[in-house]
């Protein structure tokens, strides 16, 4: 990572640390990273890069571009915040990332990527409300290679590593100037678009709330995605985390309540040359799929066209459909057992598995034929709270509640009478595409032996 230097004072405290007893050595704080230049106006507009100071807040009413070779790097603690209404592609500006991105926030001090609060810019029009869940304030992150240029022919684009960071509110309408092949003129955007089948893109520990269609969509890429909460995203379709063929790597240890469609979705449309091939395991999904309007689609996990991979020791509760897998499929490759399923109405109990789909239930699962049984026992939320017996979907979100779609204060680790402890299958091993570890890598929690995202012993899932 030749791009990136220690500030002044790091080296200084790696001259004290080598002095330190090792007993002594408590409460060190990590110093910061800088690369490149440091970025002093606290709005952003046109081509930037260099870095975004700890402490500051930042703000952009138009496109930003980080040119293919550049890198935009965010230090913990930094607010960056999108100023747009989301009625035209205009007013909804993106961040347009051909380079590198790097969020490092940290559990003490994430990063915000997302719109204005009754705080900013002295103004009482917070646009952070549960009532404005869906009106796409801004653009989104996508991040692919740049155009080829006579001075840079083969551009080669970058890596996304993103930790600790909330990110929020995006789905504007697309425009003219995105790529046809990505967005459609006025398809609501994503969160982030992720394209670049040679790099990596890391996602660890943060937080993913109110796109209006798919939150996260990649097409091809090496990803790790690690013990994330994902919240109400979709108005009326679109999934969580959506991938396309070129993605291979590892999905655990996420949070996922109230996805319009499926919460993770693997295909393998597209033609990339790499087939799509994703690990899933030790999810908690709740309350997806009752959102999406069409017929007999979404709920939870599903792999179709091509898609090859495994899952186990996923926890699968209330969802509109549970696990589907289509018979086009790379069904010879695909694994899967050591699932939770549970359902508060005889209706989702007969959808555990999607009826178009080809899965059966396995030996580990844990399943039931009556409404109720095999409650998870979470030990701060009610599992029958909301009422699917009158509201089976499609269903708009100003009719759900706020605690059928968010975590808010709830708690989703379970009980020591819960049916998901000891139940999950160990031994796996991830794929593993992310080789990179440490600051710039990923930290890959394996799979556990208690179902679902967090674990009795306290590892998984740190929200």
């Amino acid at each position: 990572m030749k791009l990136f230097k220690l500030l002044a004072f790091a080296f200084g405290a790696t001259l004290m640390l080598s002095a330190c007893h090792k007993s002594e050595l408590t409460d060190i704080s990590q110093p910061l990273i800088q690369s490149g230049n440091v970025i002093t106006s606290d709005t952003l507009k046109g081509t930037i890069k260099g870095t975004l100071l700890s402490g500051k807040t930042y703000y952009f009413s138009s496109d930003i571009t980080v040119n293919d070779g550049d890198t935009l790097l965010m230090q913990n603690d930094v607010r960056l915040i999108a100023l747009g209404d989301g009625k035209t592609w205009q007013t909804s500006p993106e961040i347009i990332m051909h380079g590198t991105f790097i969020s490092l926030g940290t559990q003490d001090k994430p990063n915000y990527i997302t719109v204005k609060n009754s705080a900013d810019l002295h103004t009482q029009a917070s646009q952070q409300t549960y009532s404005n869940v869906f009106q796409g304030y801004w653009g989104g992150i996508v991040a692919s290679p740049g155009p080829a240029t006579a001075a840079n022919p083969t551009p080669t684009g970058g890596d996304m590593i993103i930790k600790w960071t909330h990110l929020e509110f995006a789905g504007g309408p697309a425009g003219p100037n995105n790529d046809p092949a990505i967005y459609a003129q006025g398809d609501p955007r994503y969160i982030i678009f992720y394209g670049n089948i040679k790099k990596n893109f890391i996602l660890e520990d943060s937080w993913i709330f109110g796109s209006k269609d798919d939150a996260i969509r990649v097409s091809g890429g090496k990803i790790s995605v690690m013990r994330n909460t994902f919240e109400l995203c979709g108005l009326s379709g679109g999934e969580f985390f959506n991938m396309k063929s070129g993605t291979v790597g590892d999905i655990g240890y996420n949070m996922l309540i109230g996805a319009a469609t499926n919460a993770l979705k693997a295909s393998d449309a597209g033609s990339s040359g790499v087939q799509c091939n994703i690990s899933m395991y030790n999810n908690t999904m709740v309350n997806c799929g009752f959102r999406q309007t069409k017929t007999g689609r979404g709920g939870s996990i599903d792999y179709e066209k091509g898609a090859r991979g495994f899952m186990y020791n996923n926890m699968i509760v209330n969802c509109r459909f549970g696990m589907r897998v289509t018979p086009d499929a790379d069904v010879a490759n695909i694994a899967y057992n050591n699932t939770l399923y549970y359902g508060s109405t005889s209706k989702i109990v007969g959808l555990f598995l999607a009826a178009d789909g080809i899965a059966k239930f396995q030996s580990g699962d844990i399943q039931s034929t009556t409404a109720g049984q095999n409650d998870p026992k979470f030990y701060g939320y009610n599992v029958n709270q909301y009422d699917y017996t009158a509201n089976p979907g499609p269903i708009t979100v100003a009719n759900q509640t706020p605690a059928a779609v968010t975590v808010g204060t709830s708690n989703f680790r379970v009980q020591s009478s819960s049916p998901a402890l000891g139940k999950g299958k160990t031994g796996i091993t991830p794929i593993g595409a992310v080789k990179t570890t440490g600051l710039y890598g990923t930290t890959i929690t394996q799979p556990g032996k208690d179902i679902g995202a967090y674990q009795n012993d306290g590892t998984g899932n740190q929200h």
